[in-house]
């Protein structure tokens, strides 16, 4: 049997950033695209976004990104808009969240859009405070009755 003698196989090089440092142009919408924020992930290359222009669409993430680039809730992402379904689009890239700033520096995107990675949709302000009621009159006459009948 022959030695190895590379560093390592294909989880090594799946573990580097190699790409992460270089700097991108920013790219900004043609016609045909929309800028989105992402809503819900729905697993099989799927997710569901709010576009800017107010619609909430399916989206489906293209080969391309697919297992290259991570895209979470809360990001805000480019999208290719279908001409023959308004409902659906195509992920076409996913943008950091400096270029997010940026595009909403240079009013690309609307003042409301939030921005950093911890947005969670559907969870308003749940409050985690439990209160303990101190009437306990109730509750001892419902073990009373329970042991009594032991």
């Amino acid at each position: 049997m022959p030695k190895n003698k590379g560093k390592g196989g294909k989880n090594r090089r799946r573990g580097k950033n190699e790409n992460e440092a270089d700097k991108r142009e920013l790219v900004f919408k043609d016609d045909g695209q929309e800028y989105a924020q992402v809503v819900k992930m729905l697993g099989n290359g799927r997710l569901e976004a709010i576009c800017f222009d107010g619609a909430k669409r399916l989206c489906h993430i293209r080969g391309k990104l697919r297992k290259k680039v991570w895209i979470n809730q809360g990001d805000i992402i480019l999208i290719g808009l279908r001409d023959y379904q308004d409902a659906k689009a195509d992920v076409i890239l996913k943008y950091n969240p400096d270029e997010a700033r940026n595009l909403k520096s240079y009013g690309e995107l609307p003042e409301h859009a939030k921005i950093n990675d911890t947005v969670t949709f559907g969870e308003e302000e749940v409050d985690d405070i439990i209160d303990f009621n101190d009437d306990v009159s109730e509750d001892e006459d419902a073990i009373d009755n329970v042991s009594s009948n032991i």
